[in-house]
Formats: C-alpha cells, structure tokens, sequence
C-alpha cells in the first residue's frame, strides 16, 4: 500500500476509533516508504482543517527515518498550534538526538503539564543517546529560569540524564541552602538514582542527618542509592502480588473514601486485597502477601519500607510519594518521575513480587510498567476500552468530531491514553477482561485486540462488592422506615433532605454516585431529570465531587448543572448536591431511598448511572444489592447483568431524552410493584441475588488467585527453559 492510499484511509473512516486504529497502519506503511514524497504526502495533511489526521500523519512521521522528516517534526515544535506541537514533541522522542531540537523541548519541559511530561520523556530517551549535549543544555537553562516549580521540574529532568555533568549539577544544587526547599528536593530525590559514589553518599548522609521534609526524601534516596536487586524470600510461603491506584490515599480503615478520587477503585483494592490475602479456593500458588500500593508521604513511605520487607503476610500498604500537592488523576501526569522511583522502591523493597496488576490507563500504571520491566515482574493488565468508548460516545453524541479532535485531546489525552493501553495489553502476561454483551467484539473494534488468537492469555473477571455492607445498610435503612431512630449517616441524609421545600418531602429520592466528570454523566442526568415532568415527579440526590474546592472537570460539571437548575434554586427544585461521602455513608443514602425517610421522603427511589462508558459499576451493583431498581448505560459490563425491564431499564446515555424515559419508566415499574398485591413483588430479592450468586469481592478474589498462580506457574516454566 502507498502512503497516499494509506493516508486516504484514515481521511475515510467514519468512526473516530476506527481512524485512530488506521493511523497505525499509517505509520507503518510510512516506515516502509520513507522519503521525500512521503514527507511531503503527510506534511501537507497536517495543515487542514481534519485534527486527527494531522495527529496520524505526524506520528507517522515519526516513523519516516530520513533527515527531511526530522526537519519537519522540528519545525512542528513551533506550530501554532498546541496539539501539533504537543504530539511532535511526542514523536521525536523515537528518534536520535535533535540538537537543534533540544532548547525548544527544554522550554516544553519547563511548562509543565502533560505536553512538559511528553517533553521530558523525549529528553530522558535522548539522554541515553547524547547524555552531556542534553546535561549541558539543561544545565545551562537553569541559569535563566526563575520559578520555582519550572526549576525543579528542570532538575528533576536533569536527574534521568545519565552523565557526571548531572551529577554535579544535582549536588550543587542539593547543598545550596539558597535554593527553595522544591527545588532542593527534586535534586535529592534524583541523587538516590546516581551511582554512588563517595561524594553522593557523603552529601544525603549529611542531609538525611537532619529534620524535616528535606532530610527524610535524602533518607528514601539513600535506600534507592545502596538498594540492591530483589533476591527471591525462600522463607516467605506463598505469591506476594502487587496491585496499584496512585491517585488515592488508601488505608486499611478507608478514612479517605469520598474525598477527592478516593473512590470506587480505591474502596475496592482495600476489599480486595483483603479478600485475596484470606481466600482459600485451591490454587497451585496461593496468594500469601497483597501489597496495594497508593500516594503517600514521604514520612509514610519510609514506614510503609518496612512492612513491604517484612515476614509480614496478608494485606500490607505501599506509600508511593509523589514530592508534590495531592493533584486529580488526569493531571497527574508530570509526576511520572517520581511516581516510578516511588513505585520501585517499594517493589525492591518486597523483594518477591509475583505479580503486579495494573488497572488504569493513567500515569501510575506508564510508571509502575517501565519499574516491571526492570525488576522482571510479570505484568496482569485489566483491559477495558477505555478512551476507546468514550471516544464513541463523543463521537455519536456529536461533541467529538475530527475537526476539534486535536483540540480535545490536548486536555483528555485520548491519543496517549488508547496507545498505553495498547502498550500495556501488549506486555501483560495476561490480561483480565470486564464482561459485555458482546466482548470480543468490542475489543477488536474498539482497542484492536483479538481476544480469540490467544484465549488462554485472557480472563473474564466481574468486579464484586463487599456485600455484608450493603446487608447492613439495608437492615439501617429499613428499620429507620419502620420508627427506629436514624443511624449517624441516615442522619446526615435527614438533614440534606429536609433543607427541601415542605411541598417536595413527599416524593422518592433519584439517587446518583460518583465524581464530577462529563465520563460520569451527572450534569446529564440532572438534565434529563429537570428538562422533563420528573421534576416534579421525585427529588435528585447527586453525590460525589469537591463541592468546596473543585477541579477544572468538576467546575465543567457544575457549571452544566447550573445552567440547567441555578444554584440558587436547586433545594426549591429539589435537587441536591452532597458533594463525595464515605463509601459506608453512601450505602446507607441508597438503603434509605428505597424505604423512604419518615416525613420527609416517600419509599420507591431508584438509582441511576448516566456514565458515558461504565466498565463495570460497582455502585450500581451496591445499588442492585440493596434492592433499588436501576437505570443504566445499555453497554459495556451492566448490560451484562441489569435485566432490561425487570431489575432495571437500559439506556443510552449520550442525550438526555433516552435517560429520561428510562428514568420514567423505571418510576413508574417501581410504583407498579408498590401496588400490587402484598407478597408479589421479588424484584427487589431478584436483585440482590444477582449481585449474591455473581458479583461479590469473594468470587472476585478467588478468580483473580487463579490468574496470579498461572501467571506465576508460567513465569516459572519460562524461567526453567531459559536456564537449561
């Protein structure tokens, strides 16, 4: 195929996934054909008006290996505009050193952001090639740089240059007291990674002998600098699997859920983990240590060094400190660096690691893969696709076309994000797949994967929920209902409701969880709920979001909620915004919308997931469980298990007007079930028994025992051969 009728067939494609996936094809023919012409040919397609092929052609010019395509992707850095020069800054990073390139991406680095991460990606890459020219020109920029931040991210930079010019850089600037604490500590943090010679162990002795924030980061660089390879614990019985959600902080008591992303996931791991450490189905290899790893301080990562050397078993914690401010996940990104060398020291520091499962797209699991790779630890990746479906939605929804494709991407980095998962799948020793209506399907259409080539390198694993909770919630709620006094967290929800107007307290509640995200569809669902007669048919309960101090998705959130109900006017509306809440707190807000609240809401709620794309659905199970009828997206896992008009309504969840049928119809199944005759209705047994006989954290965890023993036998057998 020629590189005009490659490229013509990414111009061809109707559905952006299906454009993504021929730009593969593109840069592969590119590579094949390299010269002027093809040059020339993906030159000119990245002036028009259709971003996505602009983004395809410039990787395939990645991919082009003469002088007069590395000219061009220089003089991409410098396009107006930014997703242009964001995904050259990517591209070149394939190639050989650019010293005319070099200052451009220092600049880039400097910036911060994704494009900064991106940046100096390419910039450590080079170093390897050219590692004085990159520690010069470093080196030499810091002398213009003023701001802090900007500062410490070009010695954090510097600190992957592998050279004596970084070194000594790293030095003087860890000993200069004039420098700002940031700065001093992204020099620390990157001396443990040196070589240790004298002078470097001299200098964090000297530093780590003191008190503060400062002295503890050289205490964790001292262990990275004397730290030596895993050797296996022969005396430690059983596998030691290692799994990770950087942008939460997870303790065994979940004193975080709720706040910030310390959400579904995070409530999960604990669970799991727990589930796993004690499960007993027979496996060849069973599972002895869960080491769940998560952001931490870098007090806590010191202490948490210890129980991961430890003869401890059972479930154990790994701080991963990240030297900055808490940030959201998807602007996590810069934070790579220190995400991985947080990440190895706690995997070196375990000393046996089996596996390490991965289940998220994100800049935790590009670090924890590079550390896998270099401790030789099998990897197990869950597969879903995403970006892949919400790039659908967008795309069937109208919002994402291939004309502002580039634009959105600069800020939802969907272009990285599908090739890491790519990435990831590529390099698992197994892979472990959410159920869907049509699974092997979707993975071939929607992330290119071919699931039959290789079944036995692929696992189908529902999530689960701890169920006991939910039973709990659900004995709280309905003995409230029946004149009991309220439990604490039925508590707070009496108070929220009772803020509404004397005429409303007679209606149901419509209950929503999860974050402030478009991916989530709450301003949808208040959409959906206040553009229809279901206003004035029930009350809407949003839960979830940082009401006080929102991100830049969640004011995007809000500031959709408000144009539909103003802000003033949501309580008169009934409409109520709770903000996040602990995982516990919001069993018992689901519990009691089913039974009602005595004077102040009537029983008969439902519970609604309005997502864009839902892998799974963890709340919607909790809700399931506890006996709510349920409305929710009519793909990915909960078409799997919601049964379309008896335990719930499926619903296309892109436009409002299909919500909001589905919300209606299932009120009204909810009021039909309310009079009929007393002893009929099942439905709420028949859901709860669903999530009983399928979806609990127990059935999870023996599942997932039986993928890590194999990926461990495997792991073995490999190991024998190579050895003969």
């Amino acid at each position: 195929m020629g590189i005009q009728t490659s490229l013509d067939d990414v111009r061809a494609t109707t559905r952006l996934v299906d454009a993504m996936r021929a730009a593969d094809d593109l840069a592969f023919v590119a590579s094949r054909n390299s010269g002027v012409r093809t040059t020339r040919v993906l030159s000119a397609a990245i002036g028009g008006d259709d971003q996505l092929t602009a983004i395809a052609a410039v990787h395939a010019l990645g991919r082009v290996f003469d002088e007069s395509a590395e000219q061009v992707l220089v003089d991409l850095l410098s396009h107006d505009r930014a997703f242009i020069r964001e995904h050259a800054s990517w591209a070149l990073g394939a190639r050989l050193p650019r010293v005319d390139a070099v200052a451009q991406m220092i600049e880039t680095a400097v910036a911060g952001g994704f494009a900064g991460m991106l940046a100096q990606r390419t910039l450590q890459q080079w170093g390897t090639a050219a590692p004085d020219v990159i520690a010069v020109a470093i080196e030499a920029a810091l002398v213009g740089v003023v701001d802090l931040h900007a500062r410490a991210r070009l010695v954090e930079t510097l600190g992957v240059v592998p050279t004596r010019v970084s070194t000594r850089v790293l030095l003087r600037v860890a000993r200069a007291a004039r420098e700002d604490q940031v700065v001093r500590v992204a020099a620390v943090a990157a001396l443990g990674d040196r070589a240790g010679d004298a002078t470097t162990v001299a200098a964090l002795s000297e530093l780590a002998a003191g008190a503060g924030y400062l002295s503890t980061v050289a205490r964790l660089a001292i262990v990275d600098l004397t730290a030596s390879a895993p050797e296996p614990s022969s005396w430690r019985p059983g596998l030691t699997v290692a799994q990770l959600f950087l942008h939460a902080d997870i303790d065994p008591q979940l004193s975080q859920a709720g706040r910030g992303d310390n959400g579904g996931i995070a409530t999960l791991l604990v669970r799991l983990g727990d589930a796993l450490a004690r499960d007993t189905a027979p496996t060849a290899h069973p599972i002895a240590r869960v080491i769940t790893l998560s952001r931490g301080s870098a007090e806590q990562a010191m202490d948490s060094l210890h129980d991961a050397a430890s003869n401890e078993l059972g479930h154990i914690y790994g701080a991963v400190p990240l030297l900055s401010e808490p940030v959201p996940a998807p602007a996590a990104w810069p934070l790579r660096i220190a995400a991985e060398r947080g990440i190895r020291r706690i995997l070196r520091a375990a000393g046996d690691v089996h596996a390490l499962h991965l289940r998220m797209a994100d800049v935790g699991s590009l670090a924890a893969a590079n550390v896998a790779r270099d401790l030789g630890i099998p990897m197990v990746f869950t597969v879903a696709p995403d970006p892949h479906a919400v790039i659908t939605n967008l795309d069937l929804a109208g919002e994402l076309t291939r004309e502002n494709f580039g634009d959105v991407d600069t800020s939802e980095h969907f272009w990285f994000r599908a090739r890491l998962v790519q990435r990831l799948a590529a390099d698992s020793a197994h892979t472990v797949l959410f159920p869907r209506p049509e699974l092997a399907r979707d993975m071939s259409e929607l992330v290119g994967i071919d699931i039959t080539a290789h079944p036995e390198r692929h696992t189908v694993v529902p999530e689960g929920i701890d169920l006991a909770v939910v039973d709990t919630a659900v004995a709280e709620a309905a003995d409230h209902a029946a004149g009991v006094a309220a439990t604490l967290p039925i508590s707070e929800l009496r108070e929220l409701v009772s803020a509404l107007p004397v005429k409303r307290r007679g209606l149901p509640l419509v209950v929503s969880v999860g974050r402030l995200h478009r991916v989530k569809g709450m301003a949808m669902i208040v959409d959906a709920w206040a553009g229809s007669d279901l206003r004035e048919r029930c009350n809407l309960l949003i839960v979830g979001g940082n009401l006080d101090t929102p991100s830049a998705d969640e004011r995007e959130q809000l500031a959709r909620i408000d144009a539909t109900v103003p802000a003033h006017e949501r309580m008169a509306s009934g409409l109520i915004l709770a903000g996040h809440r602990r995982n516990d707190t919001v069993a018992r807000w689901i519990a009691a919308s089913r039974f009602g609240l005595p004077g102040l809401s009537a029983p008969g709620g439902i519970y609604v997931c309005g997502s864009l794309k839902e892998e799974f659905g963890i709340a919607l199970l909790e809700a399931m469980a506890a006996g709510l009828m349920v409305v929710a997206p009519d793909g990915g896992g909960p078409a799997t298990y919601v049964r379309h008009g008896d335990t719930g309504f499926l619903t296309g969840t892109s436009t409002a007007a299909p919500l909001e049928r589905a919300i209606s119809a299932a009120l009204a199944a909810v009021v039909g079930e309310q009079n009929a005759t007393r002893g009929t209705n099942d439905r709420p047994s028949r859901s709860r028994a669903t999530v009983a006989d399928n979806f609990t954290i127990e059935a999870m965890a023996t599942a997932l025992a039986r993928v890590y023993s194999d990926v461990h036998a495997n792991a073995e057998a490999d190991s024998s051969v190579l050895s003969r």
